[in-house]
């Protein structure tokens, strides 16, 4: 039991570091604890998708997991991360009119999936495997 509790006490204090402290974070790894039988995963690949169509990261979401659920792997996502905003504010004229302005603004979404104990095939099919235009990729193992 020692163990055990030692466990989920490493878990919730990783994904506070991860969440900067989120409480609702907290629940979800006790879930993903206790769905693992009290063990946390020793090999993971985290994969964040980055693109600034949301269509798009939910397709590469789900090509990722489409080959990771037939190589027999445990899967957790695609968790939707806050979308970032850049909003630039520019002068509609170069030289007068400084109340006049415009404003533009790129959004980029993100997705998080986590694979849990994956093999070296599911790695070399996932290095190989092709994705949408316009999505940014990181895979870490």
């Amino acid at each position: 039991m020692l163990d055990k509790l030692t466990e989920m006490q490493y878990a919730v204090r990783y994904l506070r570091r991860e969440t900067h402290g989120c409480v609702c974070g907290t629940v979800q790894i006790f879930a993903v604890v206790r769905h693992m039988g009290g063990q946390m995963a020793k090999n993971k690949i985290r994969v964040k998708l980055n693109s600034y169509d949301h269509s798009l990261v939910e397709l590469a979401g789900a090509r990722i997991i489409d080959v990771a659920g037939k190589n027999g792997a445990k899967i957790s996502g695609p968790v939707p991360l806050p979308t970032e905003r850049e909003i630039v504010c520019v002068i509609r004229s170069p030289h007068k009119y400084k109340d006049s302005r415009e404003q533009f603004e790129i959004r980029t979404h993100k997705r998080l999936i986590d694979i849990y104990n994956p093999n070296a095939r599911l790695v070399e099919m996932l290095t190989k495997l092709e994705m949408p235009a316009g999505v940014d990729i990181q895979i870490k193992l």
